[in-house]
């Protein structure tokens, strides 16, 4: 089997653990947006950004620092152990010290409820605790067992979800009087937040047998160089989480959490891009890692960014070509329809974050990961600029363009500095021209052949004719 191969086979698994979890997710949108108001749903979005930020912070980086020395290191199991004991004691920590002040915590936040802060903060507890026995399959080649793993846990959330916001209000079920009595009527956004940490404590206990099986080691030097490694990807973390959600934290207080509410629910219609560049990540990660020693291993990752462009910029003219559909699909309330402009804006900043994220292969290889953190602030720096001026100009609309030219100017940074520090001979030309046709095309079908379904389905074969043309050689080579 060919390397290329190999990794296209290891990420369709990857993928699917990746996609049809959040595909459940998507699915979820609708049923929220059916129950929940713009100014409701806004506070379910709010709780999932401050969950992405302490789930940077919670990990520091560890995950992509376990990928990196359990490759390089002669003592993996030591690797395995320092990490997961690294994880362990300062997530345990966190947690008694930020559930003993979460009172004072949830005003800090915002919460109307000291609730949503405890619910939080249980299910980033045991959300951290799986992230090395996740890495540890990933790392060992366990792609079927991870993505049955990953979406055995998405399918519980959304039982739980569906029950109480749907069967629970439709069949008249009682729910639990301690439920009832603190967390109000039935349907509650608290809710959809109790859901997720039953299905995390579910994930954890099945996991747990991996956690049993670690020699329970912990290397001074070895978590030295983990935190080395992983600290800067963490500041990296962080500032990607502001580029993703920053707009969202500050558009209530500009113009309206319903506003707020409606602009969130068609930014979730990008995620149709997210995942296909997640399950990309899932399977490049540990692919980068592990080839990084092989023949020609800078010639095989220009074709990888090749076929990414190629797959994603197809992916990104489907969505936009019957975003209609898509919305139709996922989204119940029209009022949450008001800012289905910004979704060809958003997809292609997630496309630019792609191939962001393939040209990042530079600096983790190299252990130079304080560039990517670098590069990451000065990501987060132009989102916070742009999105202070203009928001206030010209609203969500604002939030949106910020987010392309945030990761945009990340790209060209990125890859100009690749080309001083571990240059690849990315194939440039090829990657720009099948951005600028899916660019075009995606123009013409939004805005000109908005719902003519017949002429966006007639360039889609046309730009697929493209694609087979150039690359049908190439296609062949991968035996």
């Amino acid at each position: 089997m060919s390397t290329l191969k190999r990794f296209l086979k290891d990420t369709i698994i990857y993928g699917i653990a990746s996609v049809l979890p959040r595909v459940v997710t998507i699915l979820l949108l609708k049923l929220k947006t059916s129950v929940f108001k713009s100014e409701t749903f806004a506070i379910d979005v709010t709780y999932y950004i401050y969950a992405a930020y302490l789930n940077v912070l919670l990990t520091y980086g560890m995950e992509t620092a376990f990928f990196r020395f359990f490759t390089k290191e002669k003592e993996k199991d030591k690797i395995i152990s320092t990490s997961f004991i690294s994880l362990l004691v300062s997530t345990l920590l966190f947690f008694i010290v930020s559930f003993y002040f979460s009172n004072q915590l949830s005003v800090f936040f915002g919460f109307s409820n000291p609730l949503f802060l405890k619910i939080l903060l249980i299910t980033l507890l045991f959300d951290t605790l799986v992230v090395i026995p996740y890495a540890y399959l990933r790392v060992n080649n366990r792609p079927i067992r991870f993505a049955f793993f990953k979406i055995t846990n998405v399918l519980v959330n959304a039982l739980f979800v569906v029950f109480f916001l749907w069967i629970s209000p439709k069949f008249n079920i009682k729910l639990p009087e301690i439920l009832t009595t603190n967390f109000g009527e039935t349907p509650s956004v608290i809710y959809v937040f109790l859901a997720g940490v039953i299905a995390s404590t579910f994930t954890f206990i099945a996991l747990f047998p991996i956690v049993l099986k670690l020699k329970w080691q912990f290397d001074k030097q070895i978590f030295t160089k983990l935190l080395k490694y992983g600290l800067p990807i963490m500041v990296g973390g962080l500032a990607y989480a502001t580029n993703e959600n920053l707009d969202k934290l500050l558009l209530p207080n500009y113009i309206g959490k319903s506003e707020m509410g409606i602009y969130a629910a068609c930014y979730k219609l990008g995620v149709f891009m997210t995942l296909f560049i997640t399950a990309f990540r899932m399977g490049a990660e540990p692919f980068f890692f592990n080839h990084s020693h092989t023949k020609n291993a800078k010639n095989t990752y220009a074709n990888i960014l090749t076929y990414f462009t190629i797959f994603g910029t197809v992916f990104m003219f489907v969505i936009i070509a019957y975003i209609h559909l898509f919305a139709k699909i996922t989204i119940s309330r029209s009022e949450y329809l008001q800012a289905l402009n910004i979704v060809p804006i958003i997809l292609l900043a997630n496309l630019m974050l792609g191939i962001y994220h393939n040209l990042s292969v530079w600096y983790k290889l190299t252990d130079k990961t304080k560039y990517g953190m670098y590069i990451s602030i000065f990501g987060a720096l132009i989102t916070i600029v742009l999105n202070v001026i203009f928001i206030p100009l010209y609203g969500y609309m604002a939030a949106a363009w910020a987010t392309l030219v945030a990761y945009t100017s990340m790209t060209f940074v990125s890859y100009f500095l690749g080309k001083k520090h571990y240059p690849v001979p990315y194939h440039i030309g090829k990657i720009g021209f099948y951005l600028l046709i899916s660019i075009v095309f995606s123009y013409l079908s939004f805005f000109y052949f908005i719902k003519n379904y017949y002429v966006s389905t007639l360039l889609l074969f046309i730009f697929i004719g493209i694609v087979y043309t150039l690359e049908k050689d190439n296609l062949q080579k991968i035996k």
